[in-house]
């Protein structure tokens, strides 16, 4: 099969492919001869029509699904059609600033003090509502967070409340399942140490020390120690470190045709809730410049099989610092989504350095 680039394939048959392909997102339904003749405002006849649609499936744009059907585009032919057909739609400006208002909104109504999570929920609902897709955003990496206080309050058997503080104010509630039981006094005696002994530490240092502490020093620890540092290995060691995101709107995607395999959508929704590999994708995106789409088996990932990924990037003072996007069907209106994943990324930008 020959493979397709812009300087091989003449400028009628690039005109033929996107008039198909438009009206394939448009309608859903496979294009014919008869159909493009109409659409394409071309005067030819149905037999060179038929030869153009041939040349750009012998190169791997389209494919026919039934033997006496229309055409439709290929993952090949979603590639060409992005990077060098595609006409894209700027969102409205009363559509821009109601995201920028939402926003914010938001960071002043916590008075410069919302949560880094909170925020991206925010900027992942409006990517949702404007896109009717599942809208998904990374919350923002800090450079560093430092650990102020910890508080153990004990629930039912083996389950432990853990309530930390961070040098930010921020108060992270966790409820941890211990390995062993603990008495009141136990988790008293060993949130005092912890704090004694580790306030003002960064957290991912802090974690780094207990664990190392663990591994090599237990026999030389006392009662009250060996207890401190096994429950915050308990709270601390199973962080990720590769990040975290938000997603809204995933019951968007049950609305499509496109979508219809319930086992397909059971494991895509199973990996919004897994997050590591999406979470890999979003870290790809992250060393992209601008809009990076991912179209169906591109992402190497068997969920997003019969999906597109678009993400943009933004930034906090100028560095990048997460990555947002959509995931919806292949047969998306790439034409109008990807200037709002570009403009939703630019406000929140622009919020998080106004935070």
């Amino acid at each position: 099969m020959a493979s397709a680039s812009e300087s091989v394939i003449n400028e009628r048959a690039q005109h033929f492919l996107k008039v198909l392909i438009e009206r394939y997102i448009q309608d859903g339904t496979p294009v014919g001869s008869r159909t493009l003749a109409r659409d394409s405002g071309m005067n030819l006849s149905p037999a060179t029509i038929r030869n153009v649609m041939s040349d750009l499936e012998e190169m791997g744009l389209i494919t026919s699904p039934h033997t006496s059907s229309g055409r439709i585009p290929t993952v090949s032919g979603y590639r060409f059609f992005l990077d060098f057909l595609v006409t894209l739609k700027q969102p409205g400006q009363t559509l821009l600033t109601q995201v920028q208002e939402q926003l914010k909104g938001q960071l002043k109504g916590q008075m410069g003090q919302m949560g880094q999570k909170q925020i991206a929920e925010t900027a992942s609902n409006a990517l949702s509502e404007l896109t009717h897709m599942a809208g998904l955003v990374m919350i923002p990496k800090r450079e560093s967070l430092f650990f102020r206080q910890i508080e153990f309050l004990p629930l039912s058997a083996n389950r432990v409340l853990v309530i930390l503080i961070s040098s930010d104010g921020e108060v992270h509630n966790r409820v941890i399942e211990t390995s062993q039981k603990f008495s009141q006094s136990e988790l008293v005696e060993s949130a005092n140490f912890l704090n004694r002994h580790y306030a003002g530490e960064e957290l991912e240092v802090m974690r780094d020390q207990l664990i190392n502490e663990l591994e090599n020093t237990r026999s030389e620890m006392d009662a009250v120690m060996k207890k401190a540092l096994s429950l915050a290995g308990e709270v601390l060691g199973g962080e990720q470190k590769e990040g975290d995101y938000v997603v809204s709107g995933q019951t968007n995607l049950m609305g499509y045709n496109d979508l219809t395999d319930v086992e397909r959508l059971k494991l895509l929704f199973d990996s919004f809730a897994e997050k590591r590999q999406i979470l890999h994708l979003l870290d790809r995106c992250m060393e992209a410049d601008g809009v990076q789409i991912f179209i169906g088996e591109e992402s190497h990932y068997d969920p997003l099989e019969t999906c597109s990924l678009v993400t943009s990037a933004y930034e906090v003072d100028g560095a990048v610092a997460g990555v947002l996007g959509v995931i919806g069907p292949t047969r998306m209106a790439y034409d109008k989504v990807i200037p709002i994943v570009d403009a939703t990324a630019k406000l929140l930008s622009v919020a998080l350095k106004s935070e």
